[in-house]
C-alpha cells in the first residue's frame, strides 16, 4: 500500500530490486496521495524498465486494507509477501523467508525485524520472533510485523488473506487465520527495518 511517501518510496522500491532472490513481482498499490509520491514512481520506473514492478492506482483513498487487498487480486505469484512503502527489506529477505516457508511446508511465515529511524539506518533494537504462534499464543503475543509476513497460497486460500476493514487490519488476519487453525513459523533473523518517522 503506497500513500503520502514521496520521501521513502524509491528507497523501498531499490531494496526490493536487491534481493537475492530475482523472481518476484512488486505491486505498488498507489491509495491516490496527496504529495509527491507517484511522480517518484513515475521516475523510478522510468529509469528501470523493470517488468517486475506495477503500479496499480486506486481510485480514491481507501487505506491500507483494501490497498493490501487490491494488490493480493492482482498478484500473479504463488507467495504474498508484505512491505509497507516506508519499511525496508535486507537483500536475503524473501531469499531466506522462501527457503524457510518451503523447509517447514507451511502457510505462513514471519521474521525478526529491527526498529530504524528516519533515514531507514538500523537503531539496534531487534525484535526476536518466537519459533510458532498458535492463535491462544498470538492473543498475547503480537510480534508478527506485516513487512516481515509471507504467506503460501497453495496451502491457504487468497479468500483467506483478504484483510477486514478495520483498525489493525493486519492483526486481524493474523488472528484470523491463526484461528483456523494455521500455525505461524517464525523466522528468528533481522530481515527487515521498520522505520520510525519523527
Amino acid at each position: 500500500p503506497v500513500y503520502n511517501v514521496e520521501k521513502y518510496i524509491g528507497e523501498t522500491i531499490a531494496c526490493v530490486e536487491a534481493q537475492t532472490y530475482g523472481n518476484w513481482e512488486l505491486l505498488l498499490v498507489e491509495d491516490n496521495s496527496s504529495d509527491r509520491t507517484l511522480a517518484v514512481i513515475g521516475r523510478c520506473m522510468e529509469e528501470r524498465e523493470d517488468s517486475r514492478i506495477r503500479l496499480i492506482r486506486q481510485p480514491s483513498n481507501m487505506g491500507a486494507a483494501r490497498a493490501r487487498n487490491r494488490g493480493l487480486k492482482e498478484a500473479r505469484g504463488r507467495y504474498i509477501a508484505y512491505l509497507d512503502a516506508d519499511d525496508l527489506w535486507v537483500p536475503e529477505k524473501l531469499e531466506k523467508e522462501l527457503r524457510f516457508l518451503r523447509e517447514k511446508e507451511a502457510a505462513f511465515a514471519f521474521t525478526g525485524y529491527e526498529f530504524a529511524d528516519e533515514q531507514g539506518r538500523g537503531t539496534g533494537k531487534v525484535v526476536h520472533v518466537p519459533e510458532t504462534l498458535c492463535y491462544r499464543r498470538a492473543l498475547s503475543n503480537t510480534t508478527i510485523f506485516t513487512t516481515t509476513v509471507m504467506f503460501d497460497t497453495e496451502k491457504i486460500d487468497r479468500e483467506q488473506l483478504e484483510m477486514p476493514v478495520v483498525k489493525s487490519e493486519d492483526t486481524a488476519l493474523w488472528f484470523r487465520v491463526l484461528r483456523n487453525g494455521y500455525t505461524a513459523y517464525g523466522l528468528d533473523e533481522n530481515l527487515v527495518r521498520y522505520r520510525r518517522s519523527d
